[in-house]
C-alpha cells in the first residue's frame, strides 16, 4: 500500500515546491474558495515519494470544475490530495470526491507547512477536514488521517439558515432539497466504499451543536482511514458515546423556539428565548435564556433555566445536578452562578437555574447582528454535557424595549437576587414564573 509517507506531526517530503497556475495560498485560505497547489516529487526520489496536491479552503459548486481544469494541466499520477477545509457545498463536494476517485488519487488530511524556508519542500502539518470535506476524503483510492489531524461531521443544512436553525422558516421545497442531497450522499458513500455509519453519525448532529469529532476507531469503521480492514462487528452494534433519554415535548412550546420575545411584568422587561436541549440530535429537554436589566449601569442580567429529562431510577437531589453553565458571545467567556439544580422526585426532570451579569456592549453586538449567535455549554458529573449555539432571530425587533426599560432603573427581580434576605428559593420561583410566561 502507498501509506508510509504519512505519519507523525509533520513529514518532510523529498521534493521541491512547484506551484503551477494556482497562486500561492493566502494566510487564512479556509475562508476562501478552495485553492490547489501542487508539489512535484524531486528526481531522484525514493519509492514512496509522490506528488502532493494541497487543497485548502471552502468547497463551492465551482470547486469540481476548477479541480478538473487544474488536473488537466499537469500529470497527477499517483498523487495524494491533502485536504484542509471547513466543508461547503454538498453537490460540489460529491462531484469533487468523484473526480479524485476517477483520477485514481489518494487523500489525506493536512496543510502545507513551509516553515523550512524558501527552496525547501513543504511539510504536511495537522489540519481539520470538516463537514462535507469528510466525504471528499472518502473519494481517495487510499485515504489516511494522520494522528493529529481531525475529521468532524454534522447534519447538512440550508446555508442561509444555519445561524438560527430553530427559529428559521422552511418550505416544502426546502425539505425536498435537503432530502435530495441526503439521497445523493447515501449513493456516493456506497459508491466510494464508505460505511453507512458515517452518514448516521453526521445526521445525528443538528446545526446548533458543535461538529462531531470522529474517533480513530470510527475513522476506520467508516472507511475514512483505510489502514486497517473493516471490523467484523456491524456498525450498528458500535456503542454510542452518549445515549441520552429522549423525551416528548409539548408542541405548544414550539412557538417560543421561533425567536426572541418580550415578557413585560411588574418586575420589568425581559427578553427570552427557548431552545431544544439536545445531545447528538436526541432531545433530552429544553432551556430558556433570559436577558433583563443588570444591577449596575452598562450591564444586563442573564438567566439560564433548564429542564432536563434523565432515566428513571437515578438518584434524586444534588447527586443528579448540573455543576457548570458557561456562555460565549464573540470571544467572551461568561461563567454563570448556579442558583439551583435538582429534581423533586425520581423520574422527574432536573430543573436548573443559573445567572450571570454580562456587559451591555456584548448584548448589543448580539442584538444588532454584529455577533450572530451565542453558545451555551453545560457540564455535570454523570450527566451528558451539552453545547448549544443560539441565534439572534427576532431580537433586533425587541431589544430596544429592553434598553428603554433598563434606562428607568434596575428591575425589581435583580434587586431580589442580590438581597440575601430574599433567599434563593424566592429568586428561583420568580425566575421560573417569568420564563414560563414566555412559553405560553
Amino acid at each position: 500500500m502507498k501509506r508510509s509517507w504519512v505519519g507523525g506531526l509533520a513529514l518532510a517530503l523529498c521534493a521541491l515546491p512547484v506551484v503551477a497556475a494556482t497562486p500561492e495560498l493566502p494566510a487564512n485560505p479556509r475562508t476562501l474558495p478552495m485553492q490547489f497547489v501542487v508539489q512535484e516529487p524531486a528526481v531522484p526520489c525514493g519509492k514512496d515519494c509522490r506528488s502532493l496536491v494541497f487543497a485548502a479552503g471552502m468547497i463551492t459548486a465551482d470547486t469540481p470544475r476548477r479541480f478538473e481544469a487544474f488536473a488537466a494541466e499537469r500529470s497527477l499520477r499517483d498523487a495524494t490530495v491533502v485536504l484542509d477545509s471547513d466543508g461547503g457545498s454538498v453537490v460540489g463536494a460529491l462531484a469533487f470526491g468523484r473526480s479524485i476517485r476517477r483520477l485514481g488519487l489518494d487523500t489525506t488530511v493536512g496543510r502545507a507547512d513551509r516553515s523550512g524556508g524558501p527552496g525547501k519542500p513543504a511539510r504536511i502539518a495537522p489540519a481539520n477536514c470538516e463537514s462535507m470535506c469528510a466525504f471528499v476524503l472518502l473519494g481517495g483510492v487510499a485515504r489516511e488521517v494522520p494522528a493529529r489531524s481531525r475529521v468532524l461531521v454534522h447534519q447538512i443544512w440550508l446555508g442561509d439558515r444555519r445561524d438560527d436553525a430553530v427559529a428559521a422558516s422552511y418550505s416544502a421545497e426546502d425539505l425536498v432539497l435537503v432530502q435530495r442531497d441526503i439521497g445523493q450522499i447515501v449513493r456516493y458513500t456506497a459508491d466510494m466504499g464508505g460505511a453507512a455509519e458515517l452518514i448516521e453519525i453526521a445526521l445525528r448532529i443538528p446545526p446548533w451543536e458543535p461538529m462531531r469529532l470522529l474517533s480513530r476507531d470510527e475513522l476506520r469503521r467508516t472507511g475514512l482511514d483505510r489502514e486497517a480492514p473493516p471490523p467484523a462487528v456491524a456498525a450498528t452494534q458500535a456503542s454510542a458515546a452518549v445515549t441520552p433519554v429522549a423525551v416528548s415535548m409539548d408542541r405548544a412550546a414550539a412557538a417560543s423556539e421561533r425567536g426572541w420575545s418580550v415578557v413585560e411584568g411588574g418586575s420589568g422587561t425581559m427578553l427570552v428565548r427557548r431552545h431544544p436541549l439536545t445531545v447528538e440530535g436526541e432531545r433530552i429537554g429544553s432551556f430558556d435564556v433570559g436577558l433583563s436589566c443588570g444591577d449596575a449601569p452598562g450591564t444586563y442580567a442573564l438567566t439560564y433555566a433548564e429542564r432536563r429529562q434523565v432515566a428513571a431510577g437515578g438518584s434524586a437531589g444534588q447527586a443528579a445536578a448540573i455543576d457548570q453553565v458557561r456562555l460565549w458571545i464573540e470571544q467572551t467567556d461568561v461563567k454563570l452562578d448556579i442558583l439551583s439544580s435538582s429534581r423533586r422526585a425520581d423520574g422527574q426532570p432536573i430543573e436548573t437555574v443559573a445567572v450571570a451579569t454580562v456587559p451591555a456592549p456584548l448584548v448589543r453586538a448580539f442584538a444588532t447582528a454584529a455577533a450572530r449567535s451565542l453558545s451555551v455549554q453545560t457540564a455535570a458529573g454523570g450527566l451528558a454535557a451539552t453545547s448549544i449555539r443560539i441565534g439572534n432571530a427576532g431580537i433586533g425587533k425587541v431589544f430596544g424595549q429592553l434598553e428603554t426599560g433598563c434606562g428607568r432603573g434596575p428591575a425589581k427581580r435583580d434587586a431580589a437576587l442580590r438581597d440575601p434576605a430574599v433567599g434563593r428559593d424566592t429568586a428561583v420561583r420568580d425566575t421560573h414564573a417569568r420564563l414560563e410566561a414566555a412559553a405560553r
